[in-house]
Parts: C-alpha cells; sequence; structure tokens
C-alpha cells in the first residue's frame, strides 16, 4: 500500500498520544525566549485561583470582574495589554493587606512568586488570549534544525530535544529488533518465523519500507489499530448493569474494523457513525455504523423508569460525541455553566436535542435490548431466509385451498343435515342415518412425561 493512502486521518487516538508528546518537545524549546500561550501558560492559573469569583457564573460572580474572557478582564482596567504595572489584577496579587490581596486569604488559594512574575510577563507580551484548544487551528510547527536527525521530521523533534538536555540519540536498532517493533506496533502480534526470515534475508534497499506497506496492507492491521477506536467509542458485548447480559455489538466493531483496513476517509468515517441512518438511501453498513452511538450502557432494572433510562442515554451520546470528535469534555456544562467546559449550559442542550430525536422509549425487552433494533443476517443467512419466505408464502396458498375446500364441503354438508331433518319432522320415527360421534384422538403424549388416559365414550 503506497504512503499516501495510508489512512492517517483514522489513526487518531495512537496521532493524538504522539501529536501530545511533540506538543510538549516543541512547546518546551525555548520557552523562555517564546510567547507564552494562554491556553498552556495562563489558563491554569487563572482557572484554579481565580475563575471560582470571577469566572463564568453570573451568580457567583464578584466585583463585577470576569477573568475567563478577554473583553471582561480588560473591562475596567483589571488587565492593561501591555502594561502589567497598571493592571489592578497584578497590584492585588502583589498585595499583602487582607482586605485586598488576591486570591483573599480566607479561599485558602495561593499564587506563587512565579506564577505572578508569569501573568506580568503574559501582560507585558499584550495579554493575547486563545479559545480552548480544541477550538484552535492546528498549525504545523517549524521541524528544528538539527544535523543527522534521522529520516523523517520526527526525528528531529526528537533530536532537538536530546541535543537541548545534552542526552546522546540512541543507536538504530538492528534488524530483528526493528522488525519485531514495527509488527507489534502495527499489527500486534510478533513477526512469524517465515516473515523474519523474509526480512533478514532481504538485501535490497527500501526493504523497511517494504514491511510497513506489507504490514498496512494486512488485514490485522486494522483489528490492532481499532482497539483504540473501541476504547474510545466506550465498546462493550454487554450492557454493563444487573447481570451484565450480553448484547450484539460486534457487528458495529467489525465495520470500523473494515473502515480502517478499507482506508474509509474520515470525514465519511465521521458521518456515517453519527448521522448514517439520514444518508440518502443508507446501506444496512451505513445503518450499522452508526451503533458507534449504542454502544453506552443500557440499564434493564425492572423498576427502572423508562424515560430516565432514555435521556441518560441521550446525554451519555453527548459527551461522547463531545470527548470523541470535539475535544471536550461536555460533563460539568450539562448542569451549569462551568469553568472548564468551554461551552455554555444552553449549548450543551442545543447539541442534546439533535440526540433528543430518534425513536427510542427507554424500555428494555427481556433479552436486555433497546429499541430500536435492526436485524442484521449474513449473506448465507439472508439467502435461506428468501428460500424459506417463498416456502411460506406456497405453504399459506396451499392452507387457504385446503380451508376454501374444506368450508364449501361443510356447507354441502350442512345443507343436506338441515334437508334430512326437515323431511322427517312430524314423523313419529325420525330419520336416524345421522348419527354424532365425539372426536377421539389416536394417541395421546405429554411434553413432560404426565400420564394421560383416555376415558370412556
Amino acid at each position: 500500500m503506497p504512503r499516501e493512502l495510508v489512512p492517517r486521518s483514522l489513526r487518531v487516538p495512537r496521532f493524538t498520544q504522539l501529536a501530545v508528546l511533540l506538543g510538549l518537545i516543541v512547546a518546551s524549546e525555548g520557552r523562555g525566549a517564546e510567547p507564552l500561550q494562554f491556553d498552556r501558560d495562563i489558563r491554569p492559573i487563572l482557572s484554579e485561583n481565580c475563575f471560582h469569583c470571577h469566572g463564568p457564573d453570573d451568580s457567583g460572580r464578584q466585583g463585577d470582574l470576569r477573568l475567563d474572557t478577554r473583553e471582561g478582564a480588560i473591562l475596567n482596567g483589571g488587565i492593561v495589554p501591555g502594561k502589567s504595572a497598571e493592571s489592578e489584577i497584578l497590584r492585588r496579587l502583589r498585595s499583602t493587606d487582607p482586605d485586598e490581596q488576591m486570591p483573599p486569604p480566607k479561599s485558602n488559594r495561593h499564587v506563587t512568586p512565579q506564577q505572578i512574575e508569569l501573568l506580568a510577563r503574559w501582560i507585558d507580551e499584550g495579554a493575547t488570549w486563545s479559545k480552548h484548544w480544541s477550538f484552535e487551528p492546528i498549525r504545523r510547527p517549524a521541524v528544528p534544525t538539527v544535523v543527522g536527525y534521522g529520516h523523517n521530521p520526527i526525528d528531529a523533534f526528537v533530536k532537538a530535544r536530546l541535543e537541548r538536555d545534552g542526552m546522546p540519540s540512541a543507536s538504530e536498532a538492528e534488524a530483528f529488533r526493528l522488525l519485531r517493533r514495527v509488527t507489534m506496533d502495527l499489527t500486534g502480534l510478533p513477526p512469524s518465523l517465515e516473515e523474519q526470515d523474509a526480512f533478514l534475508s532481504d538485501a535490497q534497499p527500501g526493504r523497511y519500507e517494504r514491511l510497513v506497506d506489507r504490514l498496512l496492507a494486512s488485514p490485522r492491521y486494522g483489528e490492532r489499530m481499532v482497539w483504540d477506536w473501541l476504547d474510545a467509542a466506550r465498546y462493550a458485548d454487554t450492557n454493563g448493569y444487573q447481570g451484565d447480559p450480553t448484547r450484539a455489538m460486534w457487528y458495529w466493531r467489525d465495520w470500523a474494523l473494515g473502515a480502517l483496513n478499507q482506508n474509509v476517509p474520515f470525514d465519511q468515517f465521521t458521518v456515517e457513525q453519527l448521522a448514517g441512518d439520514l444518508l440518502p438511501n443508507p446501506t444496512r453498513e451505513q445503518l450499522v455504523a452508526t451503533g458507534f452511538h449504542r454502544n453506552h450502557m443500557i440499564n434493564g432494572e425492572g423498576g427502572r423508569i423508562a424515560e430516565e433510562s432514555r435521556i441518560d442515554y441521550v446525554q451519555d451520546r453527548v459527551e461522547s460525541t463531545g470527548t470523541v470528535w470535539l475535544g471536550l469534555t461536555l460533563n460539568c456544562c450539562r448542569c451549569h455553566n462551568h469553568k472548564y467546559d468551554p461551552i455554555s449550559q444552553q449549548e450543551y442542550y442545543q447539541l442534546a436535542a439533535y440526540f433528543n430525536s430518534i425513536e427510542e422509549s427507554g424500555a428494555n425487552d427481556a433479552g436486555g435490548l433497546a429499541n430500536p433494533l435492526i436485524s442484521l443476517a449474513t449473506d448465507e443467512q439472508q439467502a435461506r431466509l428468501a428460500e424459506l419466505r417463498i416456502q411460506e408464502q406456497m405453504a399459506q396458498q396451499d392452507i387457504a385451498a385446503v380451508e376454501q375446500r374444506v368450508l364449501q364441503e361443510f356447507v354441502a354438508w350442512e345443507s343436506a343435515v338441515q334437508s334430512r331433518l326437515s323431511s322427517s319432522a312430524g314423523k313419529d320415527t325420525p330419520t336416524t342415518d345421522i348419527v354424532w360421534k365425539p372426536l377421539i384422538p389416536s394417541s395421546l403424549t405429554s411434553r413432560d412425561g404426565t400420564s394421560l388416559k383416555q376415558e370412556a365414550e
């Protein structure tokens, strides 16, 4: 598989870990010289020490000062961009007067001298604000200039950090160790003896690239890489509550695995899981994809209020969507505006309204399943079902024909009986050729072995 076709966009969880690692490396490069970053360096100080009284909560805000927005922070001189000496927040932080000192001594919150100087430096640099990190556009960092950094830009970042810390670079791993590492990383399995022999005996240039291409083309690649996605999607084959009964969620698991192996574009991967049923003429696979939002726990308690369960499921979907696709923890804003959630409680329920529109009652059947359900059969099973439906239709036609014939014969018999009874009316000796007899079973059996006896007529 050519490298340009590798589904990099689908490797979200593992690449996210790598991005975080590289971000920490890049962020630490020359931190003393580069401008401070609000989200990384300043917001934690303000949220920990100031937002409780000067944050998004309108009812609890003190002193008409709001520090969770730039507009609120510079209002009334709380922060004067470029002029830390004129910023009221710095004067209060440095004050020793208990009536003016911030945070108030009774709050048991403390800003260290180092944090105060960091705030002063940030203000002098212009008090640049930023949105929540997940709302900021992704920017590719400049690759550090280093000598002999290896084979790709990642090596350059690693080597630059090692040089800064005075640490030597590790030597290149021997062929067998490299084979084992990349095989385990991309497939979750160790290389077979045959794969070892093939790689070690390959003396042509580019053998490592050929190895990676082979592993990416293997069905084991999707099986390995889907692990992280299943974790993010809270996948489970059981309901998670009383008795923890099983459920057939593996259809969705196999869909996600196949999407990775088929190199499905990330936008399509997203749309089909969030709204596959709303696509024009959705396929069965697109309906299965929406199982992402059926991975939640299902409560089958007998006394459980169905509507309460349904609302729990709606909120689970909102929070899972925020975590997986938006990089947000939409939990606190479920109940109130909160300093850690960059969206408001109102915005939370605007998103919840989307998931509150599906046909779901919250009630479960005896098998612990929650409607709506879809029946999924293999191609072989579908073919067999089609045959059985034809046989059923033919049997129904035969039954209808027999019922019609029996009805006609019954009408004829009934007419004959009525005629005989009418002809014998008023005679001393009635007609005796009509004999009524009870139906007698030819045999008697019991499923549980009960002894049955036919009584005399």
